[in-house]
């Protein structure tokens, strides 16, 4: 089972129903966005979706941070015919784990994404030519500088809470470190103060092979041949991360895709059912991504270090009065339990409240994605708390 099968049909009698992707233009000149890098840029389009109702306390609000190839569409459909919801459909929605009788719930595309936020593919303002290899390199600090800003716009205080899997967990992280009173609670998902070396490992062969594209032709591809060779290549590879052993095996074991024997044939690329279903997450993922974010996003991850920012873990979980939940997986070895139990550590250390749980599950990383009945069952209660403790600090009006 895969993150793409474990969708909800349009006749889901809980489903969020029609909805549509809208855009906000922030940071327009004078104002641009100061980057980490010490380049500007704006304006900034930023591409979103809302569901559920703003409560007239504007108090019951929920960001959600999508993960490196995400986007805005997380939950609902586009239209009648369309036959794939929002990417998180399963757990938005009206008595679902982001309940939208409940809470107003927002997701952004991220700040150089492919999903209609500013990104590398997107035209420079005043011109007809696109960013490409012009657009900055950037962190995740530039990409909640956005996520919040587009909170403002809204007319949203502060926020009930962020929540995030993966590198949108290092949004959240990040989010409260830098803006403290802007969330009453974070949510951590499958995900870390920092990347591992070997993640870092397997994101910079990820962009090797889109570097080595003979048509990436140094990023100005968009008006020719696309480099997909080496953006497939670069997902077959984190799929792999994405996955457990125990997941794979289950999955496809040993299995031949099309005969009971070997071909003896080294051009034969799909000989395995495994070999099979990589090629296919690799054609279906260019169809919808762009080479130039990749490069960026997997960067702003490999620069990603919490602590570093902030002079030490404690300091930068201590500025919040947010409450957290941080959850991992037995099997997630990209992001491994040892790294949430140093966050817990850390908030432990700075008096925040928390509660973690590691949950067990055989789908590794993307588990975030597909155990929807554990997480529902640590998100429903702990949102619950966290909107009773606010309105309990809210005196009431005469």
């Amino acid at each position: 089972m895969t993150a793409d099968q474990l969708v909800t049909s349009q006749s889901d009698e809980r489903s969020v129903g029609l909805v549509e992707t809208v855009t906000a233009t922030l940071f327009e000149p004078p104002g641009a966005l100061q980057l980490a890098s010490g380049e500007t840029i704006g304006p900034v389009a930023v591409a979103y979706e809302t569901y559920g109702q703003l409560s007239p306390a504007r108090d019951n609000a929920i960001f959600i941070c999508h993960a490196l190839t995400g986007d805005a569409h997380a939950a609902g459909i586009h239209s009648a015919d369309d036959k794939k919801p929002g990417w998180w459909d399963g757990f938005i929605g009206p008595g679902k784990g982001l309940d939208t009788d409940e809470y107003f719930i927002i997701c952004a595309n991220v700040l150089g994404g492919c999903q209609g936020t500013t990104g590398p593919g997107s035209l420079i303002p005043n011109s007809n030519d696109r960013y490409s290899s012009a657009f900055p390199v950037i962190t995740v600090g530039d990409i909640v500088e956005v996520h919040a800003a587009l909170v403002r716009h809204l007319g949203i205080e502060r926020l009930l809470g962020v929540i995030g899997g993966s590198l949108g967990g290092m949004q959240v992280l990040e989010w409260a470190g830098r803006f403290p009173d802007q969330l009453a609670s974070a949510i951590v998902l499958a995900s870390a103060a920092r990347l591992s070396a070997q993640g870092i490992a397997f994101n910079a062969v990820g962009r090797r092979a889109i570097l080595s594209d003979p048509a990436f032709n140094n990023g100005h591809y968009y008006d020719g041949d696309q480099p997909r060779y080496g953006l497939a290549l670069a997902r077959m590879l984190a799929h792999i991360t994405y996955l457990s052993e125990t997941s794979i095996e289950m999955k496809f074991g040993r299995r031949l895709q099309n005969s009971d024997e070997f071909a003896y044939d080294l051009q034969a690329e799909t000989e395995f059912e495994i070999e099979s279903y990589l090629h296919y997450q690799g054609k279906r993922f260019v169809e919808r991504f762009d080479a130039n974010s990749y490069l960026r996003l997997t960067k702003a991850m490999d620069y990603f270090d919490l602590a570093d920012s902030y002079s030490g873990l404690a300091n930068a979980l201590g500025k919040t009065d947010a409450r957290f939940l941080l959850q991992s997986y037995s099997t997630d070895w990209l992001f491994p339990t040892s790294q949430s139990k140093e966050l817990v550590a850390a908030l432990i250390e700075s008096g925040r409240h928390v509660t973690f749980a590691e949950l067990d599950s055989p789908f590794g990383h993307d588990s975030f994605l597909l155990e929807l009945d554990q997480l529902e069952d640590l998100v429903i209660p702990f949102l619950a708390q966290t909107q009773q403790e606010i309105r309990r600090q809210v005196p009431p009006t005469i």
